[in-house]
């Protein structure tokens, strides 16, 4: 292990996970605050939508890289993966809920969106498949599935993380650089894993990005 590493995993070991949470709350809370203020530009609950959209990708990407990370350069983040997990599906919950209340506002027009928008079909494949895995995110769950039950479900965080790249390069109307660097990696991360045989590797035990140790 380098002495970089080893300074990151001592600095790491003295963090503790909740901390994660308060800034994503404070986070979100200021992008609010933002928006009401100006802050946000002309158009606020777009620039909102947006900004915790892309967040949440953050963070999913994020966490699916906690393993690479690892095994690649031996700095050890595993201890934080169910924060960012967790934090990203309340980015994605957050920048849903904004695009119901305050952009749709009108519940008759929202399966229609669903239906007959492509990029919101999408967007909501991949927020339904983080639900459970966000509902599970936890020891309990962990004992009552079994381990290999509970790692075969959190399998979905893949294709819910491919679907939230895609829906991010399709609310473009161009092929803008950002969202394509996003699907980039998070195809890169499933490369690596399916290079593995289709197994996650790392620490001892549950490795997706949604796991709890």
């Amino acid at each position: 292990m380098t002495r970089a590493a080893t300074a990151i995993n001592r600095a790491a070991r003295r963090v503790p996970p909740s901390l994660v949470y308060v800034a994503a709350v404070l986070h979100i809370c200021w992008l609010f605050w933002q928006g009401q203020t100006g802050g946000l530009g002309p158009e606020p609950i777009n620039a909102l939508e947006r900004a915790l959209g892309e967040t949440g990708l953050k963070l999913i990407v994020v966490a699916l890289a906690v393993t690479p990370l690892m095994r690649l350069t031996r700095v050890n983040l595993v201890r934080f993966r169910r924060a960012l997990g967790l934090t990203a599906f309340l980015y994605v919950t957050v920048h849903l809920l904004v695009w119901l209340v305050l952009d749709v506002g009108l519940w008759s027009e929202i399966w229609a969106d669903i239906v007959k928008r492509p990029y919101v079909t999408v967007g909501m494949a991949a927020f339904a498949l983080l639900v459970p895995l966000a509902v599970t995110s936890n020891d309990r769950s962990v004992r009552r599935m079994g381990a290999a039950a509970w790692r075969r479900l959190h399998r979905l965080v893949y294709p819910a993380a491919l679907l939230g790249a895609v829906h991010f390069v399709m609310i473009g109307k161009t092929w803008a650089l950002e969202p394509l660097v996003y699907l980039g990696a998070i195809l890169a991360l499933l490369a690596l894993r399916a290079s593995r045989g289709g197994r996650d590797v790392g620490d001892s035990g549950i490795r997706t990005g949604f796991q709890t140790r």
